[in-house]
């Protein structure tokens, strides 16, 4: 066996074994852990270092708790002084530009998606950090280079993704006539039709949310063939692809429950969770929180891959979490250390644990973490990773893409179209003007 992977496997397992979840994890193992870790580590924290970390509110809240715990022991175990504040997923982006305009208010940011590309120029060089950890856990999928990497460096850390895969009721599925969940989009659109007959409907959000607004159209553009850019950013949005991605959306929301044009991220959450939807896409905290409140609704519950349309491929775009630190900090080594022993296997496989499936990983030594096989409606959302597409479609993943999914060009245009607000071309035509100043 390779030393390296051996070495890898048990540091992992020494991960798993200290704690299947957080709850099992002593503050006192945890911060000896820390402390040995903070002797031996290549960043030594600036004295009296103090950073300032945003990041986005938690939606299953024993993460939230293994993270907080995470962050004390690196506290004790290195005198740096980290204080968390959280935002919801659309407040991120606004808040981190204006600590990157202003150069203060923030060290760190834990965002969205291709958040460091809004202004790579002023992102810390991190490609030791990287480095370090790739190394250590059997290196990065492709999407997370595609996410962290801009001019050959490292400009953030992919710390996790959250899954946008479909969430339905099993006993719903069955009664609309379907032994499994459908593999294409034709057979889904027949789905969500028999759905609404039966009074059982299924929802998705068109609303500026961040997360399911953009994972799903993104596919259903992706999915028709449609792009927003082509290889070479230029902007290709107005085509017979994109139309026919259009067509078929409007379709699945005329069958939808009614409001999906004004909700946000929580929304289809407490609408499934109060059993009045059936069908919607979202990461596994529906299931997590249902198991806790609505039993019955979980025990109903499964998970299944996005359906495949005419490009005969899968088209996923999922929801990265990398971490930037601003190069305007006054403590870069206590950043850096930080972003490294977040992903240490001592702390990485308790807290996704904790997160029941809502965090994904990029490394590739967390597929053998136990969470994914301790109940099979988990693991699916193991590989969400390694199939996510970025936001960049088939483009380049820099400043304009970030712009683009930050001003919800994709999502406006299937909201346009799918609430009359404008026909096909109209639709198309208001994106293709958006992107064009973008990609000029």
């Amino acid at each position: 066996m390779d030393k390296k992977f051996e070495m890898n496997r048990r540091s992992l397992l020494k991960g798993s074994a200290a704690a299947a979840t957080i709850a099992t994890v002593g503050a006192d193992q945890l911060l000896n852990y820390a402390t040995a870790w903070a002797q031996a580590a290549p960043w030594k924290p600036e004295k009296g270092a103090k950073i300032n970390v945003l990041r986005w509110r938690r939606f299953v809240e024993a993460e939230d708790a293994a993270f907080m715990k995470m962050v004390e022991a690196f506290q004790k175990a290195t005198g740096v002084t980290v204080n968390i504040s959280n935002e919801s997923f659309d407040d991120i982006q606004p808040k981190a530009s204006v600590a990157a305009n202003t150069g203060q208010g923030l060290d760190m940011v834990w965002g969205l998606y291709s958040l460091p590309h809004l202004f790579p120029e002023k992102c810390l060089d991190v490609t030791d950090v990287a480095n370090y950890l790739g190394k250590k856990y059997g290196g990065w999928f492709p999407a997370a280079e595609a996410y962290g990497k801009s001019k050959g460096k490292w400009i953030g850390i992919p710390v996790a993704t959250t899954g946008g895969l479909m969430n339905y009721r099993i006993s719903a599925m069955e009664k609309a006539g379907f032994k499994e969940f459908p593999k294409d989009t034709a057979g889904f659109l027949e789905l969500v039709k028999a759905l609404k007959k039966n009074n059982t409907p299924a929802g998705m959000a068109l609303g500026h949310a961040s997360g399911d607004a953009n994972t799903w159209l993104h596919w259903a553009l992706w999915t028709f063939g449609g792009n927003l850019v082509d290889k070479n950013d230029k902007v290709v949005i107005n085509s017979p692809e994109t139309a026919a991605s259009l067509e078929y959306v409007k379709q699945l929301y005329d069958n939808f429950i009614p409001g999906t044009a004004s909700w946000n991220d929580s929304s289809n959450n407490k609408a499934f969770v109060a059993g009045d939807l059936y069908l919607t896409l979202n990461g596994i905290s529906i299931y997590v929180t249902a198991k806790k409140s609505a039993p019955q609704i979980a025990e109903d519950m499964n998970h299944a891959y996005l359906p495949i349309g005419p490009v005969g491929k899968p088209t996923e775009l999922h929801l990265a979490f990398p971490i930037l630190t601003f190069n305007f900090t006054k403590a870069p080594q206590a950043c850096k250390a930080f972003a490294a022993f977040m992903q240490e296997a001592e702390n990485f496989n308790p807290w996704i644990s904790a997160a029941q499936g809502y965090l994904s990983h990029f490394l590739a030594a967390y597929d053998n973490n136990p969470i994914w096989t301790a109940d099979p409606k988990n693991t699916v959302y193991r590989d969400v990773a390694k199939r996510t597409l970025t936001p960049a479609g088939q483009g380049s993943l820099g400043e304009k893409a970030a712009a683009a999914i930050a001003d919800f060009i994709v999502v406006d245009m299937f909201a346009n179209y799918c609430t009359g607000r404008e026909d096909v071309k109209g639709a198309i035509k208001i994106a293709e003007r958006q992107a064009q100043r973008i990609y000029r």
